[in-house]
């Protein structure tokens, strides 16, 4: 399986256009292009996405059934606005569907698995060693990285079910990363190998241990940064 074909970075190579139009217009709500709360109307976004009324209308509900978009029937879509509650809950998610699927891939995972997670954590620890270093030029690119190496940890799990959920929750739990714009830095990166390394020595109980550390870690940077910085924006 290709480290991308389940993922949400994977919409840039889809084979028609209403595929196409759905994962651009998702890609560009998890990287903040379109703000949380922003009215989506179809005549503005026809020329921007180069598809009909008819099949934004189409990729629009499809989005609002992912949770990505909000629809009304009086109002029209809105990008789904985002609250503290929400990423409690989605944190939450991510840490019970990934935590599953790691312990299903550690127990199937063959050479080849092996093969991916090792080259993935390589590619994603380039990228760190640019972001510890200060260079924070391609935090798109960082992002990618931290994607994979995550999909290739459970990319063994066998569930192609479990797979796409997993990549919709990634992708909402990454839509609040990149509106905080900051990292967790050497405490995150440590994390990852931690995990690589637990993975490759089959030792489960670790990976799961070392997986919901990491994950809380992020869900708490981004409450933090989130929502204690406009508190005392509103409080001075």
């Amino acid at each position: 399986m290709n480290n991308d074909e389940l993922g949400f970075l994977g919409g840039l190579r889809g084979t028609t256009v209403t595929q196409s139009t759905y994962d651009r217009i998702k890609l560009d709500i998890v990287f903040g292009e379109l703000s949380p709360g922003k009215k989506l109307t179809l005549q503005s976004m026809k020329n921007q996405y180069s598809a009909s009324v008819s099949i934004l209308r189409e990729t629009l509900n499809r989005l609002a059934s992912d949770g990505f978009v909000t629809a009304s029937p009086q109002r029209g879509f809105f990008v789904t606005p985002v609250s503290k509650q929400d990423l409690i809950e989605i944190g939450g998610l991510r840490t019970l569907l990934e935590c599953h699927a790691i312990k299903e891939s550690i127990q199937n995972g063959d050479q080849d698995w092996e093969g991916r997670l090792v080259a993935a954590y390589h590619k994603l620890k380039i990228e760190e060693t640019k972001m510890l270093s200060g260079d924070d030029s391609d935090k798109g690119l960082w992002k990618q990285r931290d994607w994979e190496f995550h999909l290739a940890t459970i990319s063994a799990c066998n569930s192609r079910n479990l797979l796409s959920l997993h990549a919709i929750i990634f992708a909402k739990y990454l839509r609040y990363q990149f509106l905080v714009l900051t990292n967790r830095g050497e405490a995150a990166a440590l994390e990852h190998k931690q995990l690589c390394d637990a993975a490759l020595h089959r030792d489960s109980q670790k990976a799961e241990t070392i997986l919901t550390q990491h994950i809380t870690g992020g869900l708490n940077h981004a409450l933090d940064a989130m929502w204690r910085h406009s508190q005392l924006a509103a409080e001075s």
